[in-house]
């Protein structure tokens, strides 16, 4: 069951052109390459060097993290030299036009107005923060700045939730309600390779945003009345570790999602979508109908990677001077809907 590949625009039709201040200390032709700091060498890092490595008009000219020896590690594996254990020292580079953040949760606000406030254009990984505070002080630094700051909201840019947008877009498919399970055995603190971090990961902040923007994108309606409920907290971790969350929309669609690190099965996060005239399952990169009948998914979009289409359309945003799919203003109102279901969660904690 396939369908005539989407003009390739889709993505990014639809938003405004912007007045982009250069970046970088120099004016470089159109089609040169944006030269890129990749900062973070963990999981998510190593993701987005397989993505840029087939992105022609990018150029990786440095990889930072904490640890040089790390950032050696993984940058030896696609043969970049440069190194740095200095994000401060990086910022204050001229050959560099734009920073890719893949660091922890908990520096993503304050790295990616450090960014901006050293002319850089910016992509940040899911989430952009873990408070609503941050997420508005990133925006307001983005309209200072004029900057092209964009969040890794990756299912924008999966194959697979494409091309139910573009059936949506088409007025194939009316979205009714969506649900979505993200499962992961994850008791003790590492990352998606398995590798122990020194942070801690967050069902709401991170793996809910997911789903609560891609929701929003999917139905164009403004999420209106949200719940949430979670587990007991981890005695070491501190962060609940299941979580049952609900939304609905202005346009009265609904949302049921269950997270967990507890589950001990197949893993990541898988979306049903119940519309009047066809249920669809995405996992990852793969779709199914409602009976488990493969979708065709070529010529969808340029890659099937996700995380490169997501790399793709940071570089073109910035060569176009326009905004972003994904965009921090773009992805905002997500984090509006987390921080009002954060402080219900707190609320509830007060009276346990």
């Amino acid at each position: 069951m396939g369908r005539e590949p989407a003009p390739p625009a889709l993505l990014a039709s639809s938003n405004p052109p912007l007045s982009l201040p250069q970046a970088g200390g120099d004016l470089r032709e159109e089609t040169s390459s944006m030269r890129i700091a990749l900062v973070g060498a963990g999981a998510f890092g190593e993701k987005h060097l397989n993505g840029l490595k087939n992105v022609s008009d990018a150029e990786v000219v440095t990889v930072v993290s904490a640890s040089e020896d790390e950032s050696r590690k993984l940058a030896s594996q696609f043969g970049i030299d440069d190194v740095s254990d200095s994000y401060e020292k990086t910022l204050r580079r001229d050959d560099i036009d734009a920073v890719i953040l893949t660091t922890p949760t908990p520096m993503h606000a304050r790295q990616a107005i450090q960014a901006m406030d050293a002319g850089k254009h910016v992509e940040v990984e899911i989430p952009v923060a873990d408070s609503w505070d941050d997420a508005q002080a990133v925006l307001a630094k983005q309209k200072e700045t004029g900057l092209v700051c964009m969040v890794g909201h990756t299912r924008r840019f999966n194959p697979s939730h494409q091309w139910v947008k573009q059936r949506i877009e088409s007025g194939e498919l009316t979205l009714q309600a969506m649900d979505v399970e993200t499962f992961f055995f994850r008791r003790k603190n590492i990352n998606a390779k398995g590798e122990p971090r020194s942070w801690t990961d967050h069902l709401l902040w991170h793996h809910a945003a997911h789903t609560i923007d891609i929701f929003q994108y999917m139905t164009g309606s403004k999420v209106i009345r949200a719940n949430a409920l979670q587990g007991p907290k981890h005695p070491e971790l501190g962060i609940a570790m299941d979580m049952s969350i609900q939304l609905k929309t202005e346009a009265g669609q609904i949302l049921t999602l269950a997270l967990s690190f507890n589950n001990n099965g197949p893993l990541g996060t898988f979306f049903r979508y119940i519309g009047d005239n066809g249920t669809y399952i995405a996992r990852y990169d793969d779709l199914v109908d409602g009976y488990e009948k493969p979708i065709d998914l070529s010529g969808v979009a340029e890659s099937d990677n996700g995380i490169e289409l997501q790399d793709r359309e940071f570089i073109a945003a910035i060569k176009e001077g326009r905004e972003p799919n994904s965009s921090v203003q773009a992805v905002f109102d997500c984090y509006r809907v987390l921080g009002e279901l954060a402080a219900d969660l707190d609320q509830q904690d007060g009276w346990s």
